[in-house]
């Protein structure tokens, strides 16, 4: 109690005014016969002379005291009813305790007739009222002040970083933030139905595995004591789906969480929702295909329209979408034709006498990768799939024919971000485990491309693993882009954050 605020002190005694009125502040049943937007939509169906009698119950939003008659607004999860509350109906001691314990925030239920006020607004006249849950400390209100004559809002959280850390007070007062994760729900519901439809069988594969692996990063390690065995918080799904494809599983995905031990910034969060698919007999041409229209459906299914307005610009989700050669795009962007330079001193070379900065001791393909994501990527704001990928830094693909040095791979792009990632898959057991090999010689043990092998995974393929292609998909990036969100914390319900100092606080 020593840490409470002057404010919380109040409330908490308006708490004990609550009991001593005999009204408990955290009653143990609720009763609701309408939502807000039910009460309201049952009112304007009904006859004229019809009364309309309802319990609602939310979170008091306004209140305006007007000496013998109350008007206060109150939200639940449809929307907000005004409520009429009069001396003459509830009695001077309720309408008193309702001045004297009952706060913003608080939640309330109330019983009465509708009615539509003279400014022709619907509301409840209330008949009997109660508390629901007392709110002890009071949530954070918008700052309004007059900037050369025009209205300003300032956000309600004068640290930047409170919305995130206190997400569910940010969820209390900003009824866009719940639009964002109700247009995320959708988006994922979309996404099962696409596949559903097409025959696809939602899996779920290991979280906790002993060797990591389907993707370039560093994984979070954890120990099983009875076992005592170390164990990694998986980075992908790819290796346990494409096990499922030997057993003859054609259409799988999963949609889920992976986690990356890397750096946190505005499209990348330590854990993250991954989707993942893989069928059997198919290329990435074909991926390619099925991918656009799924992110279109999804974006029609999550917003009513495939175009969508992302930082100020007009982008059409809509097939079919270009598909460019990765090495013809960094042609265009970075002015370097990666044919002319076939090893990566000759590379790195050519990047310096540009002014490029390559990371030294970087392989040929991660140096492409470099210029990919600083000279090609902010560029591609319409959608687009980039496709033929170096092998060195695609080791789980299949290799284009005749050209031993490039896969098949493409990455879909959009508002200057990658969305996608996808393969037709390498299912040759000899070839998988020789690019294991090179992936530990070519990069060093801490290098987070690095991909340990995997014998299991080789004994599945060596059982005959069908041809295929493979897909994966940030579900945060998607959610970003189809609610207009420059950054991946606001599409995360709880993002990761550094732990604050303690400032004796």
């Amino acid at each position: 109690m020593a840490d409470l605020s002057d404010l919380e002190r109040v409330r908490r005694e308006k708490l004990a005014r609550l009991t001593e009125a005999g009204m408990a502040p955290y009653p143990l049943r609720a009763e609701r016969t309408h939502t807000a937007a039910e009460a309201i939509a049952a009112f304007e169906a009904a006859d004229a002379d019809a009364e309309i009698q309802a319990t609602v119950t939310g979170r008091i939003r306004s209140i305006r005291n007007l000496g013998k008659i109350i008007f206060s607004h109150i939200e639940d999860g449809s929307g907000q009813l005004q409520l009429y509350l009069r001396q003459d109906d509830l009695g001077d001691d309720a309408l008193t305790l309702f001045k004297d314990a009952f706060d913003l925030g608080d939640f309330i239920q109330a019983r009465g007739s509708l009615f539509k006020t003279r400014a022709g607004e619907i509301s409840l006249h209330v008949k009997d009222f109660t508390m629901l849950a007392k709110a002890i400390t009071p949530l954070p209100t918008p700052k309004v002040e007059e900037v050369d004559g025009d209205r300003v809002v300032h956000d309600a959280f004068s640290d930047p970083e409170g919305r995130f850390r206190q997400r569910y007070v940010d969820l209390a007062v900003n009824p866009e933030v719940r639009q964002i994760f109700a247009t995320r729900a959708r988006i994922v519901s979309a996404l099962r139905t696409f596949l559903d439809e097409r025959g696809f069988l939602e899996v779920e594969t290991p979280i906790l595995q002993p060797i990591y692996g389907g993707a370039a990063a560093r994984p979070f390690i954890t120990h099983h004591n009875q076992l005592h065995q170390d164990l990694y918080l998986r980075i992908s799904f790819e290796l346990y789906l494409k096990r499922l494809l030997v057993g003859n599983l054609e259409r799988v995905y999963e949609i889920g969480r992976d986690f990356r031990n890397e750096g946190v910034d505005r499209t990348h969060n330590p854990e993250f929702t991954q989707l993942e698919f893989y069928i059997a007999y198919a290329n990435y041409q074909s991926v390619m295909d099925l991918a656009e229209s799924m992110i279109a459906f999804a974006a029609s299914a999550a917003t009513g329209s495939t175009q969508v307005v992302y930082q100020g610009e007009k982008i059409e989700l809509a097939p079919p979408w270009p598909r460019i050669r990765l090495r013809d795009a960094i042609a265009e962007h970075a002015g370097i034709r990666l044919e002319d330079f076939p090893d990566a001193e000759q590379l790195r070379q050519a990047m310096e006498d540009k002014g490029h900065q390559p990371k030294p001791g970087a392989t040929r393909g991660k140096l492409i990768e470099s210029l990919l994501s600083n000279y090609v990527e902010p560029n591609l704001i319409q959608p687009a799939f980039l496709y033929d990928y170096p092998r060195d830094i695609s080791p789980l693909a299949k290799s284009l024919p005749g050209d031993a040095h490039t896969v098949e791979r493409f990455e879909g792009f959009a508002g200057g971000m990658e969305l996608c990632n996808a393969f037709t898959e390498l299912n040759d057991p000899d070839d998988q485990e020789q690019r294991f090999f090179e992936m530990g010689r070519d990069y060093a043990a801490e290098d987070e491309e690095r991909h340990p092998m995997d014998e299991e995974y080789l004994r599945a393929m060596r059982y005959g693993m069908p041809p295929a292609g493979g897909f994966g998909m940030g579900v945060d990036r998607l959610t970003m882009l189809l609610t207009d969100q420059a950054s991946i914390r606001e599409v995360i319900l709880f993002p990761h954050l550094r732990q604050r100092e303690d400032k004796g606080e």
